[in-house]
């Protein structure tokens, strides 16, 4: 009934999970939530206002495709400044949240027969992006005791000349990992090898804790000519809902992807973008207050989990995620994540929910209080001692 290109697709497990803690809680039911991936932080007043200002002064109309110049050219300043690269405003487009840019580009690049290798475990629409472009799906495993990073030998054993494009995440999704800069340039020369593309997604890239920094692979040596940068405002100015993101791209595939943006979305919201301006280009405090505490509820998450019989966890570099391995229990991620809701109260994602390389984890969000932490932790323990 349905043609090829869409009959692969499956619902996102965070939607699934999120759905399910609803109907308990419509139940009457108390759900703590560590299953979505969006800050409890209010937007920044002063960004808020800004997207206020612009309704008023009239900002509801069409503007360009590719987005307002005022917002094209202080993304192009923001990613020359922070990678070291000169990125000019014709460069840069602008879409309703992050996905555009992976998906507008992933079709720009990718057709039937092309190969595209990406990150399992991963961000669950980097499969279902390749499958709608045509391409055949190349998962390449992160390992654990490689910090989930890319294992090198398997991605050189899967990298040929039939692979297009590699999809890159760092910090990551589900993971937290950061990928070492050593292996970043491990596989920039693979890629020039093979003369594939890069897609480094890095919406988490403002994310870093301990006083680190996420290479960008866009700032290695012949890299920029054949890299498209994907970022956004949702995580970093916990602007999930405002849908304002954007891509870096060299500038042939930019004018490609943007004839994309004009026949399919049309134009990006005008005052949504004046408020990603204003994010942009105002007061940074508020992401360094909400950096730290993040950094301060992943410490206690990851010390929380350690302390369970049973469970282990590595303490993730960025994003705010944790990844917490539960195969001691001889149970499936998808089992576990179920009974922990329905038995515990506690909505958290099973790994395998981003790819076969995560069965036997658990994906928790610790963007919440430190409330919602300390109470799901001790749920949590209960728990799984019991199921232990």
């Amino acid at each position: 009934m349905f043609h090829d290109r869409v009959s692969h697709l499956q619902a996102e497990g965070a939607y699934v999970v999120l759905a399910r803690a609803q109907a308990l809680e419509a139940q009457g039911r108390e759900i703590l939530h560590l299953e979505i991936g969006q800050p409890d932080y209010p937007t920044p007043a002063h960004v808020a206002r800004a997207g206020i200002d612009a309704i008023e002064e009239g900002q509801t109309r069409y503007v360009p495709p590719a987005g307002i110049a005022p917002l094209r050219a202080a993304i192009a300043a923001d990613v020359s400044r922070r990678l070291g690269l000169t990125i000019e405003p014709d460069q840069v487009l602008l879409g309703p949240g992050a996905k555009p840019g992976l998906f507008y580009s992933t079709l720009a690049l990718v057709g039937t027969g092309d190969e595209v290798i990406y990150p399992d475990p991963g961000f669950p629409s980097y499969a279902a992006i390749i499958g709608i472009a045509g391409g055949t799906p190349v998962p390449v495993r992160l390992r654990e005791e490689k910090g989930f990073s890319f294992d090198l030998d398997e991605f050189d054993a899967r990298i040929s000349d039939r692979t297009k494009l590699i999809i890159l995440n760092s910090p990551g999704n589900p993971t937290g990992s950061v990928i070492p800069l050593e292996d970043l340039k491990h596989i920039a020369e693979k890629a020039q090898q093979h003369n594939a593309w890069i897609i480094s997604d890095e919406i988490y890239s403002q994310l870093v804790y301990d006083g680190l920094t996420a290479p960008s692979i866009a700032a290695l040596p012949g890299m920029l000519e054949r890299t498209v940068i994907v970022d956004g405002f949702s995580k970093t100015y916990a602007m999930t809902g405002w849908r304002l993101g954007y891509m870096v791209a060299p500038r042939p595939l930019a004018e490609r992807v943007g004839l994309l943006l004009t026949h399919s979305i049309g134009c990006t919201a005008a005052f949504t973008q004046y408020a990603g301006l204003e994010a942009l280009t105002g007061p940074q405090e508020c992401v360094q207050e909400m950096v730290a505490d993040y950094q301060r509820r992943r410490d206690r998450m990851v010390a929380g989990l350690n302390a369970i019989p049973g469970i282990t966890c590595q303490k993730p570099q960025g994003a705010f995620y944790v990844f917490p391995n539960i195969t001691s229990f001889g149970l499936s991620s998808n089992e576990i994540a179920a009974r922990l809701i329905d038995e515990a109260g506690v909505a958290v994602l099973s790994g395998s929910s981003f790819g076969a390389g995560g069965e036997g984890y658990l994906r928790l969000c610790y963007c919440t209080s430190m409330d919602v932490i300390e109470r799901a932790l001790e749920k949590m323990e209960a728990f799984f001692r019991k199921l232990g």
